[in-house]
C-alpha cells in the first residue's frame, strides 16, 4: 500500500513539473523583451483586463485563472479585438510565479473580487498573506502598486491589516483606481471596497 501511494505521489509530482515546465516555456516565449508588465490574478474570462489593455496599448497585461472556460473566454476577447499587449494563462498563482522569468517586474498587481473563503478554517486559501506580499514586493519596483478590490468586508479588512503590516508595502489612500471598467460581477453588487498599496 505505502508503495502504491508513494508511486502515485511520485506521478503527480512528475504531472506537475511538466506542467510547470511547459508553462514557464510558454510565458518565455509571450513575454520575450518584456520588462514588466500589469498583472492580474485570478481574472475570471478577462472582462477587465481586456478593457484595460485595449486602453493602455503600450503595457503587456498577463492574467491567469485556474478555470479552462473562463482563460477561452478572454481569449476569445483579445482575439475578437485584436488586442496585441494581453495574455492569459490557465495557472495557479504560485505556480505561474514561478514560472516567470526572474527579471519580469510587475508594474502594478490587481486582485479583483477573490474568493474570500469567510470560514475561518479555510482563511489559509485567501490569495493575499504575507507570503504573496513578500513575492509580489520582490517582483515589484519601488511605487508600484497593489490594487485589492472585494465586496466581502471581513475579506477587505483582512487584506488592509496585510499591507499595514507588511514592511515593503504603504497604503495610499489618495491614489486612484487604475481603471474603471464595470465586470459581470461587480454590476451584481450593491456595494465593494478598494484600497491600494505602493511599494516603498
Amino acid at each position: 500500500m505505502m508503495t502504491e501511494i508513494s508511486e502515485a505521489h511520485a506521478r503527480e509530482l512528475a504531472k506537475q513539473a511538466a506542467r510547470k515546465a511547459e508553462l514557464a516555456e510558454i510565458c518565455q516565449r509571450d513575454l520575450a523583451g518584456c520588462d514588466r508588465i500589469l498583472f492580474e490574478a485570478g481574472c475570471g474570462h478577462g472582462h477587465w483586463l481586456s478593457d484595460y489593455a485595449e486602453a493602455h496599448p503600450d503595457t503587456i497585461c498577463v492574467g491567469i485563472d485556474l478555470i479552462s472556460w473562463r482563460i477561452r473566454k478572454g481569449n476569445d476577447k483579445k482575439a475578437k479585438r485584436g488586442i496585441q499587449n494581453l495574455y492569459f494563462y490557465k495557472a495557479e498563482l504560485g505556480e505561474f510565479l514561478g514560472a516567470l522569468p526572474a527579471s519580469l517586474r510587475f508594474e502594478r498587481t490587481v486582485l479583483l473580487f477573490p474568493d474570500p473563503w469567510p470560514k475561518a478554517k479555510h482563511h489559509r486559501r485567501r490569495m493575499v498573506q504575507s507570503a504573496l506580499l513578500d513575492e509580489l514586493a520582490r517582483r515589484t519596483d519601488v511605487g508600484g502598486e497593489f490594487c485589492f478590490r472585494s465586496d466581502d468586508r471581513p475579506y477587505f479588512d483582512w487584506a488592509v491589516e496585510h499591507l499595514q503590516a507588511h514592511d515593503e508595502w504603504i497604503i495610499d489612500e489618495a491614489a486612484p483606481w487604475p481603471y474603471e471598467s464595470e465586470t459581470y460581477f461587480q454590476s451584481l453588487m450593491d456595494a465593494y471596497f478598494s484600497v491600494i498599496a505602493k511599494r516603498v
